[in-house]
């Protein structure tokens, strides 16, 4: 195999996805009960790769105290994009750490080794030819369109008006090393450089293969987005968790006591700790050193590491960050709710509510769908959350 060297774009925040991308960047969000990212260098491991280079930037720290040197036998190289310039400025960064050809894969989009495989394949047969996964995708408005005849790329739009795309750019791309000089050659647009803009270059020049592939892929662009990926992980069993029962995976070193109820699917991650009576599931995913207390319920929710959840409390549709206290009784009941991100409202979305990191409820709380918590913010015993709570806000009745 000829492409030897992976380059993960991993630099970017996630805005979108805020207030949980306010102390880590998108690729260190929860899949289930790992981060992104881990999913994303298990797919380039499983398909041979056996060097890797990762594009950091916000928040870099998290990403790299997280993983450190190498992940599964495979060295790590990072490198620093220090203003978020566009994707193309992102690669560039790794020049010095490429040599030959490369893989280029974004960092926030979860994905398996056999749709990797598939491209590097393609590619491979005629290797000065770039190659890039194309997938079907129902809704294509918030990503890169393409249009294809006989297997290659005719147009690349990105973010359409219109409902007349279904097939989008997949973020997976075997490159010839000339993709550095290819970037370089390329105009800015409104001071970035996009590497969509130098693949529509590249299909105006020449040509890009498309690899059609149906394999895993999932993206999370809004906080509910989470509770879908979430989903797909557990359907397709991508955890490392024992399997207990069909769907049921629960770490080696997790309590989970003899009168609590786990319905499948759900994963409980390492260390934590369920007590009776408690219903996990399903569609249920806790992170490591995850607390569930007796008697609560955790329903199509995502809980990430640290969090405590007290006796009594039941949790539909819920995103949980990092070192979240959830306190006795505290109760939200669920989407579907009309959420608002920036200044624009979506109808209808599966989001009972959001806590970012370090949020404490202290107990009889009750929080209306839709709600987004900002990180170290307190909801005081008995209040009413809805909408947005700000960042370190005390919210007393």
């Amino acid at each position: 195999m000829s492409v030897r060297t992976a380059v993960v774009l991993a630099a970017g925040e996630g805005t979108r996805l805020r207030p949980l991308t306010r102390n880590r960047p998108k690729p260190m969000l929860p899949a289930g009960n790992r981060p992104i990212l881990e999913y994303v260098f298990d797919a380039l491991v499983e398909a041979g790769l056996d060097r890797i280079v990762v594009v950091v930037g916000y928040k870099r720290d998290r990403v790299q105290d997280h993983f450190g040197p190498s992940y599964r036998g495979v060295p790590l190289r990072y490198v620093t994009q220090r203003k978020q310039l566009g994707s193309g400025h992102a690669l560039l960064q790794a020049r010095d750490a490429v040599s030959g050809s490369v893989l280029v894969v974004n960092g926030d989009r979860v994905i398996d080794g056999e749709t990797v495989g598939s491209v590097i394949d393609h590619f491979e047969t005629d290797p000065e030819t770039p190659a890039l996964a194309v997938l079907e995708q129902r809704d294509a408005s918030h990503y890169g369109a393409v249009d294809l005849r006989d297997g290659d790329l005719v147009s690349i739009v990105e973010k359409p008006e219109t409902d007349e795309y279904r097939l989008i750019n997949g973020g997976i791309y075997a490159f010839p090393e000339s993709i550095f000089d290819e970037i370089e050659a390329t105009p800015r647009a409104e001071g970035e450089l996009a590497l969509t803009d130098t693949i529509a270059r590249l299909i105006d020049s020449d040509r890009v293969r498309a690899v059609t592939t149906d394999g895993l892929w999932v993206d999370a662009t809004y906080p509910w987005d989470l509770l879908t990926v979430a989903r797909e992980v557990l359907a397709r069993g991508r955890v490392t968790e024992s399997n207990r029962r069909d769907s049921v995976w629960v770490a080696d070193s997790a309590h989970v006591h003899e009168d609590a109820t786990l319905q499948a699917p759900v994963v409980v991650g390492p260390d934590c700790e369920v007590a009776a009576g408690t219903v996990l599931g399903p569609d249920a995913a806790l992170g490591a050193n995850v607390t569930v207390g007796a008697n609560a319920t955790v329903q199509q929710s995502v809980l990430d590491a640290d969090t405590r959840v007290d006796a009594g409390a039941t949790l539909v549709d819920t995103v949980a960050g990092q070192d979240v206290t959830l306190g006795v009784e505290t109760v939200v009941p669920g989407g579907p709710a009309d959420v608002q991100i920036g200044t624009e409202v979506f109808e209808d979305r599966t989001l009972g509510a959001v806590f970012a990191d370090r949020v404490t409820t202290r107990g009889n709380v009750s929080v209306s769908p839709g709600t987004l918590v900002g990180p170290s913010a307190t909801l005081h015993a008995g209040v009413h959350a809805f909408g947005h709570v700000a960042e370190d806000a005390e919210v007393v009745r």
